[in-house]
């Protein structure tokens, strides 16, 4: 079914409503919660919606429950959330909400997703974009009849809720292998119960007898009796990467290898690499000392900024913004992720720079940790491995539905195709 004679071109005014941030008074602005959450900009912008950390007492603007909040300013400008609550918005904040009601708000994201090209084509600043309220206002569209906009809503509604849906199990999921590392390696839990005479709380009982009943003096406190205190250097392999000529198209036309950089690291919901921006030809590959790093490969950016940190679901060369740890059975990629992440503020104490801080792998290298026996190791990657599964099978289906989202907001917004012709939605 064609719907093109169905559908009227018109404005982004025509559909929706626009409201333009203004910031309050600086004195009525604050971090204890006192007011309603301030929005200044996509910093507290999370995966789907926000996470204030100003408030303020006098609000000048606002956005309300389910509007979408768009990036109207600076490097980020598009940059969209949803809010989930009532915000006052800032000079950095629109807030944009369909007129007729906010069933149909995924529709109206639809909508700007597709003309965004445009609004950053034409967005104003010698520095940095700027999108006005006209801009946004005068945004041609393609206005489908009111019930097609409800279904295209819930089409798109559908798909980015089970993206979200993906999203939060993931979160929980991380969160969930980090308290397993907190407790065993960290609080040393299990071996804290054994000494008090009780059973380690959740553990089976083989599980339990792996862990010492005691602890010892090291360099770095009281440990497990047992386990040893180990700079990373001299447990795991670190290597460090580099970029080929970019003028030299012999290393990058038709690549099939993936090559990785920070930038591909900054959107990243999940410590999980699964593809990367640029690709290197097998000669590219040869210009670089570490090669092509196996699957498994956890990989920290070592500046601008650095923390990053992702184990790589796929074979993967990397350029010289990295460290990357070739773990083993003495300390797996998922013990090393989670003892990154824990130790992060001392990684960064080592790193050294004017310009900008890096940590190198000479001054990484040294940094002790406490090593428990390959046993208790093992147990560990046998507890996160299949949450860390499940983490890489969200993502790639998130990946397919964003996908699935991308080739049809055009053809449903133009006409081309109705929802009435879609197949079941997986």
């Amino acid at each position: 079914m064609n719907m093109a004679t169905e559908c009227e071109r018109g404005k982004l005014s025509d559909i929706a409503e626009i409201v333009m941030g203004q910031s309050p008074p600086g004195e009525t602005c604050n971090e204890t919660g006192n007011g309603l959450p301030l929005l200044n900009g996509p910093t507290e912008f999370g995966g789907h919606h926000p996470d204030p950390v100003q408030f303020t007492t006098d609000p000048r603007k606002y956005a309300e429950i389910e509007d979408l909040l768009f990036c109207v300013r600076g490097s980020t400008t598009g940059r969209m959330n949803w809010a989930d609550q009532r915000y006052a918005i800032g000079r950095g904040i629109a807030a944009i909400r369909h007129k007729v009601g906010k069933e149909y708000q995924p529709f109206l994201k639809a909508v700007v997703d597709a003309g965004l090209p445009t609004l950053l084509a034409s967005a104003t600043g010698s520095t940095f974009p700027n999108v006005s309220r006209e801009q946004l206002r005068d945004l041609e569209c393609v206005i489908p009849p009111l019930a097609e906009q409800k279904r295209i809503a819930e089409v798109l509604g559908t798909l980015d809720d089970k993206i979200e849906l993906n999203r939060r199990m993931n979160a929980s999921l991380e969160a969930t292998a980090r308290a397993l590392f907190q407790s065993w390696f960290v609080d040393f839990d299990p071996v804290r119960a054994k000494l008090d005479g009780r059973h380690p709380s959740g553990m089976d009982a083989a599980t339990a007898a792996l862990f010492p009943d005691s602890f010892e003096e090291s360099p770095l406190g009281h440990i497990p009796r047992g386990w040893s205190v180990q700079p990373v250097g001299d447990v795991i392999d670190c290597f460090g990467g580099g970029t080929p000529s970019t003028s030299e198209t012999k290393y990058w036309e038709g690549g099939t290898h993936h090559w990785t950089t920070p930038k591909d690291f900054s959107s990243l919901q999940a410590p999980i690499l699964l593809d990367t921006d640029r690709k290197l030809t097998d000669a590219g590959i040869a210009k670089i000392s570490s090669g092509l790093l196996p699957a498994g490969t956890l990989l920290m950016s070592s500046r601008a900024p650095v923390g990053y940190l992702a184990i790589s679901a796929i074979p993967v060369a990397i350029n010289q913004g990295f460290i990357a740890m070739k773990c083993n059975e003495s300390a797996s990629n998922y013990f090393m992720l989670n003892w990154c992440q824990q130790n992060m503020a001392e990684i960064e104490g080592r790193a050294t720079g004017t310009t900008f801080a890096e940590i190198s792998k000479q001054n990484f290298r040294p940094i002790p940790f406490i090593l428990p026996s390959q046993e208790i190791m093992t147990a560990f990657s046998a507890r996160v491995a299949p949450l860390y599964a499940r983490i890489t099978a969200n993502l790639r289906e998130s990946r397919t539905l964003a996908t699935l989202r991308d080739t049809l907001l055009p053809k449903l917004l133009s006409g081309e195709l109705s929802v009435a012709d879609l197949p079941p939605l997986p």
